[in-house]
């Protein structure tokens, strides 16, 4: 082997020795402090505190965020729930009915995965309101939540007169709902949901445009990626932002 070599094998050793005295300590200084933050650990799971400097949005309506109205109905198990019992957490909602034929089954199997990934979070909840009140009553809804594997007690399908969920839906969130019966199933509804933070307001991410996404396709689950239409999920996006809320 050459001297050249040799000085060569010298240099390198020289430079890793330097290294680990100059910035191991740091290191291992960094995480006794637990300075190493969770992006750096690669993996989030469900770990809430999810970091993004990406803020969420806030639905504006003549200037103004839009904050979800007062509203109050019955639940699945029979007990009166209101805007008040969602106050300090972060939650879905949607508009649904449980004979629907087309894609409400795809909506709530895409509700039940993100009740999954946030399992055991006391500050997470979904909010669920039957468009058929006259026959979604509180029995059949709990049958419905069984069906489903629903099991996050902040987890409310809740039932009420016509009217009130109607205005909810349509000036409340402004998710389109109506009666329509020439369509199957008698109803039309958004298959989208919404995203309210701890003090009731809807929140979004921005599009790749600047605009509010305002809300997120829910009849595309995460493992199907894009629809027979060509629509994309968005699922992964809405577990991202609800991370998002909850360490506000």
């Amino acid at each position: 082997m050459s001297n050249k070599t040799n000085y060569s094998y010298i240099g390198m050793a020289f430079i890793i020795l330097v290294f680990g005295i100059i910035f191991v300590p740091k290191i291992i200084d960094r995480i006794k402090n637990d300075d190493i933050t969770r992006s750096d650990r690669m993996s989030q799971g469900q770990d809430n505190n999810f970091e993004d400097n990406n803020k969420l949005s806030f639905l504006e309506i003549d200037g103004e965020a839009k904050k979800v109205p007062s509203f109050s109905f019955m639940d699945q198990n029979g007990n009166t729930v209101s805007n008040k019992d969602y106050e300090g957490k972060v939650y879905v909602v949607e508009f649904f009915f449980t004979t629907c034929p087309t894609i409400c089954p795809k909506m709530n199997k895409n509700l039940v995965d993100i009740q999954n990934a946030f399992k055991g979070n006391p500050e997470f909840g979904i909010a669920s309101f039957s468009i058929n009140p006259d026959h979604d009553t509180a029995e059949v809804l709990k049958d419905y939540a069984s069906q489903y594997g629903i099991t996050n007690p902040n987890w409310h399908l809740m039932t009420g007169k016509k009217d009130a969920i109607y205005t909810l839906a349509n000036q409340g969130f402004n998710l389109y709902t109506a009666e329509a019966q020439e369509v199957e199933g008698g109803f039309e509804h958004s298959g989208n949901f919404a995203l309210i933070d701890k003090n009731g307001f809807i929140r979004s991410r921005m599009d790749e445009f600047g605009n509010p996404l305002i809300y997120y396709r829910g009849t595309v689950s995460e493992t199907e990626k894009v629809n027979d239409d060509g629509e994309k999920e968005e699922v992964s996006l809405l577990k991202e932002d609800i991370k998002k809320l909850l360490n506000e």
